[in-house]
């Protein structure tokens, strides 16, 4: 018996405008809701501008590397993203240590993270996920965000009703562009509202600047190794869940090689780390990225290119996202990810003996609770995993 070759990669022909939009949208929603932690955490730790534009600098371009260059690989939506929880500690433990080290720091837990992927330690630990419990993530991870669109409506009930009944309205005759008409309705809402303002960005490029790292016992226990325990439980976890719950199965291993590799590379130019994405990979992953399964792909190299471009002009990009409403954005990422949520959730019932500790992991997730400063991601699957050996445990 022989393999049946694989038609040839043609990322353009295979390309649409829905592919466009969700690499677009994915790249906006993995930016807007953690970039200005970035901001918070350097002027902290008293960073300069130029260091902090180097930093969002070497996490773009590491990010667009990876995506594109994984997507291509295995012909699979595949990106990334820097670690938000990884930002959001970095706020209060990088003022504690000088930046060299905390350079070293952002090292050490890539090379943690390299040996992980070489020796296949997490990819073992995957395979032995149950499918119900990965959906059950996968849909608690997003979740939190697909019902922000209903909390917004609080705020700008005109603007989130109108690209509301819009999506369902172009979604019921023309599926495929819903998203996309969506998104352009409420950029024009939000200009007949007022709701746009253009009087901060100004155009400026990025440019790297290196700091040569240095390593220390305090950094590696303050920064490093919880960067590495946060890297793995709350973005690599729960990406290959998004993954493997829209049945792309991409072994993990070299992925998260590839993330480690990139995240070393670019860490003495400040990235703290990047890993697989989970709530804007479901973007590209979906229904909405395109209506053939296998060319999603491309919806995950339109993303890396969005990031390259947002990456050159980096010192500029919180101030171009602010010009938007902040209603408009949670409004759009919501509705591109409703399939995916719909996907999760039925996957996670199918099996009987397994829907109880689904239940109770999709629960869990979607909560947002923090324990040990780890987050709901890993504590989901800990519940329902627990839960599965409690209820269906046999000798």
């Amino acid at each position: 018996m022989t393999d049946v070759p694989l038609a040839p990669l043609r990322p353009l022909t295979d390309s649409s405008p829905s592919a466009i939009v969700a690499g677009f949208i994915a790249m906006m929603t993995g930016v807007t809701s953690s970039l200005v932690l970035m901001f918070q955490a350097g002027q902290a730790a008293g960073l300069t501008s130029a260091q902090i534009s180097s930093w969002i600098w070497a996490l773009f371009m590491g990010m667009a590397v990876c995506s594109i260059g994984l997507s291509l690989r295995y012909r699979s939506p595949i990106t990334v993203a820097w670690s938000t929880p990884g930002a959001a500690l970095l706020i209060t433990s990088l003022g504690g240590v000088a930046y060299p080290e905390a350079i070293g720091a952002f090292i050490t837990c890539a090379v943690l993270v390299i040996i992980c992927g070489v020796t296949g330690s997490f990819e073992r630990l995957v395979k032995r996920l149950p499918t119900s419990l990965a959906a059950a993530l996968l849909a608690g991870i997003l979740f939190k965000i697909g019902s922000e669109i209903f909390v917004a409506a609080q705020h700008r009930t005109g603007l989130v009703l109108g690209m509301f009944f819009t999506y369902l309205i172009v979604k019921r005759y023309s599926p495929r562009y819903a998203v996309l008409v969506t998104l352009l309705v409420g950029v024009a809402l939000s200009g007949m509202l007022g709701l746009l303002n253009f009087s901060g960005f100004a155009l400026e490029v990025a440019m790297p600047v290196w700091t040569t790292p240095s390593f220390s016992i305090a950094a590696t226990i303050s920064i490093g190794i919880p960067l590495f325990v946060v890297a793995m439980t709350s973005q690599n976890m729960p990406g290959v869940a998004v993954l493997r719950a829209d049945g792309y199965q991409v072994p993990a291993s070299p992925l998260i090689t590839a993330t480690g590799l990139i995240s070393l590379i670019t860490a003495p130019f400040g990235a703290h780390g990047i890993n697989l994405a989970a709530i804007s990979a479901a973007i590209c992953t979906g229904p909405h990225a395109h209506e053939d399964r296998d060319k999603r792909y491309t919806a995950a190299i339109w993303c890396g290119i969005f990031y390259a471009i947002a990456g050159v002009f980096g010192a500029t990009l919180a101030a171009l996202f602010a010009a938007f409403p902040r209603e408009l954005v949670l409004s759009i990422a919501a509705l591109a990810l409703f399939g995916s949520i719909i996907n999760g959730l039925t996957v996670a019932m199918n099996e009987p003996k397994e829907r109880e500790a689904a239940l109770i992991t999709f629960m869990v997730t979607a909560s947002g609770l923090t324990l040990l400063s780890i987050g709901s991601a890993f504590w989901g699957i800990v519940a329902g995993v627990l839960t599965l050996l409690i209820l269906n445990y046999r000798k």
